[in-house]
């Protein structure tokens, strides 16, 4: 029996708060997110070109490169998510330490962009 993808976020979830500065949020739409200084880092993926049970997490373009090379059987993207610099993965797919290493990257990625703009707004 399949888990649900709000089911499957609690593991997201609780892998996410044991990292620095993550804090756990709600999206707009109701759907559980994981933010670091305020900005998005982690969250099932809404869009309807990604499949269900889907997490979208920020990925520079040449990790993500490698990872849709290395698995494609969990990481993917769909044309609306390929302009963005993030990666979709298969929850159901991934085990806990690559889902540990997939966030610890979109924490240190969405702390960078949280930074930069911070300083960009305060020049």
């Amino acid at each position: 029996m399949k888990r649900q993808p709000a089911r499957l976020f609690d593991v997201v979830r609780r892998i996410g708060l044991t990292l620095p500065d993550v804090e756990s949020a709600v999206r707009y739409d109701g759907s559980p997110v994981l933010k670091v200084a305020g900005c998005f880092m982690a969250g099932l993926a809404s869009h309807e070109s990604a499949e269900p049970g889907s997490l979208i997490v920020r990925a520079d373009v040449e990790d993500r490169e490698w990872l849709l090379a290395d698995a494609p059987d969990i990481y993917y993207v769909t044309e609306y998510y390929g302009r963005h610099p993030v990666v979709l993965a298969r929850l159901a797919r991934l085990d806990r330490d690559a889902l540990h290493d997939l966030l610890s990257t979109s924490r240190r990625l969405t702390l960078a962009k949280a930074t930069s703009s911070r300083r960009s707004r305060s020049s």
